[in-house]
């Protein structure tokens, strides 16, 4: 069954005196002239009329608006004028597989445009924390850019526990000594999802960094530190991810190297038999020279003599092949 497909314009929504109010697209250049208030419009891949309208409303740079529109960015903060542009990568994991994402933001003095792309929760939950605190509320939307970007990363901590559980199982499976195919191919998988998501999360303490520094008249002083707070925990998933890489290619490494000593001991236990087979036949092929001269051939129990003997010298050379661990 096909989900029903999200709206692109999710919410256009009103701060300031009074109680947060929906506004429609066009009610938003009012808006933003009231004193102390600012806007947050959330959208879910629109289209680039949609995009055009906002572009009109807000002043929005056209080569930010085209970039927001097409996605596929790196991670990036760009300063358009008095306003900025940021682009993050959202991961989710709907089944096994990691899924990204983009989030496109434009910040102004007093307004919040945040855009979806591919695989990312909506940002409801972080809006209504938002709203929950009327203080916090009234820093603008320097706050509100904080608790996107806080849900953003604190979304990644269930996938890197999910990594963690897939990466204990695979080295359980690999140091029980079942070498099959299929463990390496997931721990080359698990590597690659590990390596997409450091290029997705370490960018992002270079952004924290800036805006905990920079741009003072879009970002207020009291809602620094709770940048600082984000990046710390970008930098904890990103030293997380980098020690998951070790221990992967660790995993890797002793998968080869189990290998390596398991086909070691099958080359000993061909060898030890073949050894083992090689003092019948020495001995057989000996007396099939069919010389003339042999004076045991005319005693009567020469026969019985030569296979005790043969099985003496097989049963003494299995127990030391068995002693030397070759058998």
């Amino acid at each position: 069954m096909d989900t029903p497909a999200q709206p692109m314009l999710v919410n256009c929504v009103a701060y300031g005196a009074g109680a947060p109010r929906q506004i429609t697209l066009a009610e938003i250049g009012a808006a933003l002239k009231e004193p102390d208030g600012f806007v947050w419009v959330g959208l879910h891949e629109p289209d680039e009329a949609l995009l055009d309208q906002l572009q009109r409303q807000f002043g929005l740079h056209e080569l930010a608006v085209e970039d927001a529109h097409r996605a596929h960015q790196r991670t990036k903060i760009e300063v358009y004028g008095d306003s900025l542009f940021i682009v993050v990568h959202t991961a989710q994991m709907p089944e096994h597989t990691i899924a990204f994402g983009e989030t496109h933001i434009f910040l102004g003095r007093n307004y919040l445009v945040t855009i979806r792309h591919g695989a990312s929760l909506s940002y409801a939950p972080a809006r209504r924390k938002c709203e929950s605190t009327a203080d916090l509320m009234a820093l603008g939307p320097s706050y509100a850019l904080y608790a996107v970007l806080d849900f953003i990363v604190d979304n990644y901590f269930p996938i890197i526990d999910c990594f963690q559980t897939r990466l204990n199982e695979l080295e359980h499976a690999v140091l029980e000594g079942e070498f099959r195919q299929r463990t390496i191919v997931r721990l080359y998988e698990l590597k690659k999802e590990l390596v997409r998501l450091q290029l997705a999360v370490t960018p992002l303490q270079d952004i924290m960094s800036q805006l905990v520094r920079l741009y003072p008249g879009l970002v207020r002083d009291e809602v620094r530190p709770y940048f600082r707070d984000v990046g710390d925990h970008a930098q904890r998933i990103t030293e997380i991810a980098a020690t998951l890489r070790e221990m992967l290619t660790s995993a890797m490494d002793v998968n080869l190297a189990l290998v390596g000593i398991a086909q070691n001991d099958v080359f000993k236990r061909i060898a030890g038999w073949g050894l083992l087979l090689t003092a019948p036949m020495m001995i057989a092929s000996w007396y099939g020279m069919n010389f003339k001269d042999m004076p045991e051939l005319d005693t009567p129990y020469a026969y019985p003599v030569t296979f005790a003997g043969t099985v003496a010298v097989c049963l003494i050379l299995y127990l030391l092949l068995r002693r030397a661990k070759w058998l």
